[in-house]
């Protein structure tokens, strides 16, 4: 199994999530977060004044996965979530252990 962590623009939330729904995957958990990456946040100018903001809206989605859809999860987020522009975003990939579902107790691929 494996965590797929996602750092996406907050605008295409829903795009994201309607093609990973589309996929199969619908199970994922959407954590509104700040931070910047390389662009170090952006400079805007209002009524005259410039003035800098460092920490952008971001939104962090998780989902966890078998090892077999990993790459089409990765890759449906890619097509669905990017812009072309700066500040599109990151995915990160982890190996997770082991998953338990609480209701029933199954364990391990089962349990997602």
């Amino acid at each position: 199994m494996k965590k797929i962590e996602a750092i996406i623009r907050p605008a295409r939330v829903g795009q994201v999530c309607s093609a990973l729904e589309k996929l199969g995957h619908p199970g994922l958990m959407i954590t509104e977060i700040e931070g910047h990456g390389k662009q170090m946040g952006l400079e805007q100018q209002f009524r005259g004044e410039t003035f800098k903001t460092e920490l952008l809206p971001k939104a962090k989605l998780e989902i966890v996965v078998k090892d077999a859809d990993v790459d089409k999860i990765v890759e449906t987020i890619i097509r669905s979530g990017r812009t072309g522009e700066i500040g599109d975003g990151k995915i990160f990939i982890y190996n997770m252990e082991d998953a338990v579902r609480i209701r029933t107790s199954e364990r391990g691929e089962g349990a997602i």
